[in-house]
């Protein structure tokens, strides 16, 4: 299957560059799976789509401030990072920028102490492909103290605007950190909107993805067969693997909230028979396109994705691309916000 085949017309005026003001107040377009109907309507109306018993799965990874801006140390060049993935103590996985221009053992300073002295330094170790490297850094305190001290929120390359507010750019619910980009389809909620889903029977289920490397890589292959994802970590929890299996045991629906929570719900579907989950934590490279058969996920809310994307081979697997292409469309004669801070769907 050709990459194209995912291709469509997107005004770059409909990625949404800023937050809305409220999280609830986005617009809602739903996708009826069965005739590949449309709906518009306002994301609180998310509510009457679902159903006591339904189980709600939610992503809460935390976002990292992963972007660093710094110096070389023997040049005083400006150089950026973007922390991807912790491997072991203080080395990590990143993207560098200008990746050309910073090599295997180039040293890389992040602020300064009242004497000038570099908070953080950083040593490349290793290269890899398109500007990823080893890096190994350097220290004195807390690492994700200066971290938060020093870093900015890994807004995705399309958003042009700064944020004001970090929190913007993390679900209500956000709780382990580890992740390179939010799981954005979760940043329309509210906790008082997510209380009101349990106390009409909706049971939230948490699980983690680390969100890392593949999502700032393009799809470069002409087929989407010879596309490979980059592998991120997982984990489920006893509890999460009880609310599952009770779920496929009560018939009642597992709905994914975002593309993260979507792999890895079909990871571990992968793993374990149907109402037999339990607790795990592994990597996982998986990637959903259209002829993917789904064993966990029945619904799914999901943002609006960019052209020839992953994402949008993900939901044309659970809706079928021609009525994933059609409601795209849909939503770019109307004008639905795209991307991070964009607008929502929900298929059904």
């Amino acid at each position: 299957m050709n990459v194209s085949d995912f291709d469509f017309e997107l005004p770059e005026s409909l990625i949404a560059q800023t937050p809305l003001k409220e999280r609830t107040s986005s617009r809602l377009l739903v996708l009826h799976r069965e005739n590949g109907l449309t709906e518009h309507r306002s994301f609180t109306d998310l509510k009457s789509y679902l159903k006591p018993g339904d189980t709600l799965v939610l992503n809460d990874t935390r976002v990292l401030p992963a972007r660093l801006f710094g110096v070389k140390a023997d040049t005083g060049a400006k150089a950026e990072v973007l922390l991807l993935k912790r491997l072991e103590a203080d080395r990590w996985e990143a993207l560098v920028k200008p990746g050309k221009r910073i090599r295997k053992g180039t040293e890389l300073h992040f602020g300064s102490d009242e004497n000038g002295k570099p908070l953080l330094v950083a040593e490349v170790e290793e290269e890899g492909e398109l500007g990823a490297r080893t890096i190994a850094f350097r220290y004195e305190g807390i690492f994700h103290e200066l971290l938060d001290k020093l870093g900015h929120m890994p807004l995705p390359p399309y958003i042009k605007e700064t944020l004001d507010d970090r929190d913007r750019y993390q679900t209500v619910y956000a709780a382990h950190e580890g992740s390179a980009a939010a799981p954005t389809a979760g940043l329309h909620f509210t906790e008082p909107f997510l209380d009101e889903l349990a106390q009409y029977g909706v049971k939230l289920c948490r699980i983690t993805l680390h969100v890392g490397l593949g999502t700032f890589r393009p799809v470069s292959a002409d087929t989407i067969e010879e596309h490979e994802m980059h592998a991120e970590w997982y984990s489920v929890s006893d509890e999460s693997a009880r609310l599952l299996n009770d779920a496929k045991a009560s018939g009642g629906r597992i709905v994914a909230v975002g593309t993260t929570s979507a792999r890895t719900l079909e990871s571990i579907g992968q793993r374990f028979a149907p109402g037999q989950i339990e607790a795990c934590s592994g990597w996982t490279d998986i990637f959903i396109y259209p002829g993917y058969k789904f064993t966990m996920v029945d619904a799914m809310l999901t943002n609006f994705h960019l052209p020839r994307s992953t994402l949008v081979m993900l939901i044309s697997a659970l809706a079928g691309r021609e009525a994933v292409l059609a409601a795209y469309a849909e939503a770019v004669d109307r004008q639905y916000r795209f991307f991070s801070f964009g607008d929502a769907m929900f298929i059904t």
